[in-house]
């Protein structure tokens, strides 16, 4: 192993305090692998955010998450909005705690903390791009980049649900399963106006998946095209369907065929505006974030992973 520090940022609260309680063995398996780090625990929501950007400033180059798709956001973000060194001079990782993880299974890193482990000793790096977006929030605007994907719509209130049962330390995939299900005999698609590369779409829409990666949901394939480095945004558009439709096409979410159902469009873009009256709720990378209206910009080979 190099002699030069990692900065292991760990969030006890992911995955239902799954993070608590494995991380004195994750500790230990770094240990015994020849890990020179210095670990901190993130103690509030963006917590990870600040925690990466002082991390930066204190010379750490090499960054390990050890959460789910939420924390390994929160890092990123970090990196990407400090002005120390250009973000792509940080390599950062994953040892997976979370519910979903989504991120780490569109790179085929190992759930398995001695597999992810093996692929930070490795240290095989490779550049993915990630997304800005633009949203409202309490009147004013807010920004945050997202590593995989974010939804707009069914997905984001039923990740607002979910979220609401993770602030209480409630984490797992029947949660996420119950709250998907009762939303979906609550929700009401919302009227869109979506503009993609001066082409331009209205209509009431149920859902919208906009993509780096090509999962979410613990392994739905709702943007099942998506390629992390191609330098465009994967977008499915939903429009509006019935809920007994919906459980219909369940199957084709998992088996990356969604498109199949005509009410999906799949296209690919650079940027796009979206904008509704009333306004619908965007959630990215598994976290709740704001309001419409929202603007979406590719920003490629960004951030640089570690991966197999």
């Amino acid at each position: 192993m190099t002699d030069r520090k990692w900065l292991v940022i760990v969030n006890p609260n992911a995955g239902g305090r799954r993070g608590e309680h494995e991380w004195p063995g994750i500790r230990k398996l770094l240990q015994n692998e020849g890990f020179l780090f210095d670990p901190v625990l993130t103690e509030a929501p963006l917590h990870a955010v600040s925690l990466a950007q002082e991390g930066v400033a204190k010379g750490y180059r090499d960054i390990i998450a050890v959460g789910g798709d939420g924390t390994l956001n929160e890092v990123a973000n970090g990196v990407l909005h400090q002005q120390k060194v250009p973000a792509t001079e940080i390599n950062l990782g994953m040892i997976t705690v979370g519910t979903g993880n989504d991120w780490a299974r569109m790179f085929s890193v190992p759930s398995g903390f001695t597999g992810a482990i093996r692929v930070l000793k490795e240290k095989k790096t490779r550049l993915q791009d990630v997304c800005r977006v633009t949203f409202g929030t309490n009147g004013s605007t807010g920004e945050r980049f997202f590593v995989n994907l974010a939804g707009i719509g069914f997905d984001a209130e039923v990740v607002k649900r979910t979220n609401r049962e993770k602030m209480k330390g409630h984490s797992n995939s029947m949660i996420y399963l119950w709250y998907l299900l009762t939303t979906l005999f609550s929700y009401r698609s919302t009227r869109l106006q979506i503009i993609a590369e001066e082409r331009e779409r209205k209509g009431e829409y149920f859902d919208i998946s906009i993509g780096i990666g090509k999962y979410n949901g613990g392994g739905m394939m709702t943007v099942p095209y998506a390629i992390a480095d191609d330098g465009l945004l994967d977008v499915t558009l939903i429009r509006k369907i019935g809920k007994w439709e919906v459980i219909r096409s369940l199957p084709l979410l998992f088996n990356g065929k969604i498109g199949q159902n005509k009410k999906v469009e799949i296209f690919r873009t650079r940027s796009i505006e979206i904008t509704s009256d009333p306004p619908v709720n965007l959630e990215a990378d598994g976290e709740a974030l704001g309001t419409s209206p929202f603007r979406f910009e590719i920003v490629p080979s960004a951030l640089r992973v570690i991966v197999p």
